[in-house]
């Protein structure tokens, strides 16, 4: 691990590589799995704010469960906040294209201006998972065997986690953050030899 200001990071993030592969996975993050996705504690009153302007990009199915079990919920197991699922399958605010592939029915009113939010950072971070300390936090690769193809792409590329996820760690943590990091996995690579 290692240390930028108060967040621990996982060495995977910089000799881990990943690009998604939609064209070979589907999208399939966003169906399978025990419960939704991740959310920030601020990322809940956000949902119920922007979910009448959000809803003509979902499925009728998504709907159904969104009006059933709200915006958001939590996981059963250890109480965190996650998004609805349609009926313990895919995230409720999923939609799909004419191929079958997952998108993301937020995402989808965010790139036509309806809202200002482009989807819950745990998604956008993916396959960085964070989790929250009471002094620090803590930054990891979060290894799926769903995700197998983004891997195989990443190799392919040679494109590390981190620059891969350059906007949403950005987006998370600000510009500074992330040039710092870029200049830790330089050293790191020189030192590591990947």
């Amino acid at each position: 691990m290692i240390q930028i200001d108060d967040k621990l990071i996982s060495e995977d993030i910089f000799s881990e590589e990943f690009v998604c592969n939609l064209t070979k996975c589907k999208g399939a993050c966003c169906v399978e799995g025990d419960v939704g996705a991740p959310l920030d504690k601020d990322e809940l009153v956000i949902l119920e704010n922007i979910y009448d302007k959000i809803k003509p990009y979902l499925t009728e199915a998504g709907i159904k469960a969104l009006d059933e079990q709200g915006t958001w919920t939590t996981d059963p197991l250890d109480g965190m906040y996650v998004t609805p699922m349609v009926e313990n399958a895919e995230c409720a605010y999923v939609t799909f294209d004419e191929k079958g592939i997952t998108k993301c029915g937020i995402e989808k009113a965010y790139e036509d201006g309806a809202i200002d939010w482009q989807k819950p950072i745990s998604c956008h971070l993916y396959p960085i998972r964070i989790t929250e300390y009471s002094t620090f936090s803590a930054l990891n690769y979060h290894e799926w065997s769903v995700c197998s193809d983004a891997c195989t792409l990443g190799k392919e590329l040679q494109v590390p986690v981190y620059k891969f996820l350059k906007t949403p760690l950005t987006r998370k943590y600000g510009e500074d953050f992330y040039a710092t990091l870029s200049d830790v996995a330089e050293e790191w690579k020189k030192e590591y030899g990947k």
